[in-house]
């Protein structure tokens, strides 16, 4: 019975802060209430016995991708009134995604009452007494581990390439010598003028 409670609470919380997601007109908002509907879909994998799924969630979906959002969307100058302007303007494009996604969401419906999909023929087989991160794991470290491996290097590649745009010479642009800041004496950095009345200084 408290599972099927606590499916129907994480499911409405998952449906309200999504719906609020979209209708927010504050983008901060919005990325909150994003953050919100990642933690509860996080809780219904756990009811479903998908542990690492919804780590995943909360790891990378909300401690990377949503935190991202935030930041961005804070440092950005947002122009609230532009952004409410032109939402007329993408209001049959929206309803059109709109009617896509309930002729999914009415299709899925659909095949889901005529029967289940029979997918343990298509499953590996697993011990019960092994949890599902255990299984990924073992399958992951064994059997994919070469690809495992190159994800990781075309990961590093991406990290380093990064680091060289960014740290590449480029011209008009002033350099920081901390040496040189550190040999600073004050008298080399302040001057004092015994500036005469009515007069500007002269630099």
């Amino acid at each position: 019975m408290i599972h099927v409670l606590a499916f129907y609470l994480f499911a409405i919380l998952v449906v309200s802060s999504g719906a609020l997601t979209i209708l927010s007109r504050n983008p901060v908002h919005s990325v909150l209430w994003l953050i919100l509907a990642f933690f509860n879909a996080a809780g219904l994998m756990v009811l479903l016995g998908a542990e690492f799924i919804a780590m995943l969630l909360v790891i990378v979906y909300v401690g990377a991708v949503a935190v991202l959002f935030l930041f961005v969307v804070m440092m950005l100058d947002i122009d609230f009134a532009e952004l409410r302007a032109g939402f007329v303007s993408y209001l049959p494009f929206g309803l059109l995604i709109a009617l896509v996604l309930l002729a999914e969401i009415v299709l899925g419906i659909g095949l889901w009452s005529a029967g289940p999909i029979e997918l343990a023929q298509r499953a590996a087989p697993t011990a019960p007494d092994v949890s599902n991160i255990k299984a990924i794991g073992t399958l992951l470290y064994t059997r994919y581990i070469f690809l495992f491996e190159a994800a990781g290097i075309v990961l590093l590649v991406a990290m380093i390439g990064a680091i060289v745009l960014t740290h590449r010479t480029r011209g008009g642009t002033k350099g920081q010598n901390i040496a040189k800041q550190n040999r600073r004496r004050p008298q080399d950095a302040v001057r004092n003028i015994n500036q005469p009345m009515g007069q500007g200084v002269e630099l």
